[in-house]
């Protein structure tokens, strides 16, 4: 039999098709000849969170039974993934089996296999997300709770009528915003909704490319928010850069770029950071939080590859306040320790 030393080997060598996604930071569809530049340590994976990739791999066989493994792996300081717990995976996989490879998977098979040392459990929010992106790709019908969704974003209910409105329903919805009308009712709508729909629609919106009229109305949003609100209409605007850019330095003029606000820019709109003049205000911010905190989130972000140069650069910048200097300063302490 044909070594098996990766994933896609594995699943191509068990006449199975597949899809993979990316669960970390944001759902996001991975295409196949990046997933293999990844899988081969060719390139690193593109949005690490806390070390590791986070995937999601659906597969089928020619019963079309469907199966998903969720797989969060290590990942070395250059991105790679971590070549030994690879290798560990893989292996378990493979003794888990059995038997050749080629025969379709059983169903308590599937299930020794789901239940495996690297598996985790995405969140509601991004599990609905991903639920209604793969029912697209695979030509599926969206979820019974779509129907009821669309009615009521489109105005058809009462807007205090929000509490029979599934998540699940408001994800299909967005995630098929390019069909039909969704786009325009998203955008024509959004004031009209109760404010714990504009917040689930923005939890869901955040992991999708939206167009520019429904970011502005996003953006505005955030500008008028209550400020319990406002970092989920951050959140949205992560497919927007040069919108999150905006919403960073009007934060940042208000002195309200608090702990929580830092964390959402870390975990979605990192994309702004690549501006300069918006790194800057970022650190800044961050060195006036807890050494610590600075550090965790400095770590963090440091091995996102988009932004990975420019907040190195920032390490030795000659211009940067002295409050800076000092949680750079002491961010080299614990490395050195």
């Amino acid at each position: 039999m044909t070594q098996i030393t990766t994933l896609s080997d594995f699943l191509k060598t068990a006449n199975t098709q597949f899809q993979v996604y990316d669960m970390g930071r944001r759902v996001q569809h991975i295409d196949m000849m990046a997933f293999h530049q990844i899988e081969e340590l060719h390139c690193p994976y593109p949005a690490p969170i806390q070390g590791h990739a986070q995937f999601a791999i659906v597969f089928w066989d020619a019963s079309q039974q469907h199966y998903i493994w969720f797989i969060k792996l290590p990942l070395d300081e250059r991105g790679l993934l971590s070549p030994a717990p690879r290798t560990q995976f893989i292996k378990m996989i493979v003794e888990a089996l059995g038997r050749d490879p080629t025969q379709p998977l059983t169903e308590q098979q599937q299930e020794q296999l789901a239940n495996h040392p690297f598996n985790f459990k995405p969140s509601q929010e991004k599990l609905a997300v991903f639920n209604a992106l793969v029912r697209k790709q695979l030509g599926q019908k969206a979820s019974p709770q779509y129907e009821f969704a669309y009615q009521y974003l489109s105005g058809q209910h009462p807007s205090e009528n929000w509490q029979n409105i599934g998540l699940q329903g408001i994800a299909d919805v967005c995630i098929r915003a390019n069909e039909l009308d969704h786009q325009a009712q998203l955008t024509n709508g959004f004031d009209n909704w109760a404010i714990e729909v504009q917040v689930a629609v923005c939890q869901c919106l955040e992991h999708l490319n939206i167009d520019e009229t429904l970011a502005m109305k996003i953006l505005n949003k955030f500008d008028s928010a209550e400020d319990s609100d406002k970092a989920y209409f951050l959140r949205a605007l992560a497919s927007r850069p040069e919108l999150s850019q905006q919403a960073i330095a009007s934060l940042n003029n208000a002195n309200a770029l608090s702990a929580e606000m830092l964390i959402t820019i870390a975990a979605r709109n990192w994309s702004a950071l690549k501006d300069e003049q918006t790194l800057t205000i970022y650190l800044e911010a961050l060195a006036k939080q807890q050494q610590h905190f600075f550090n965790q989130i400095f770590a963090d972000i440091v091995a996102i590859p988009l932004i990975r140069t420019q907040l190195l650069a920032q390490l030795r910048n000659p211009n940067r306040s002295t409050e800076l200097a000092t949680a750079i300063g002491g961010l080299f302490k614990v490395t050195k320790g």
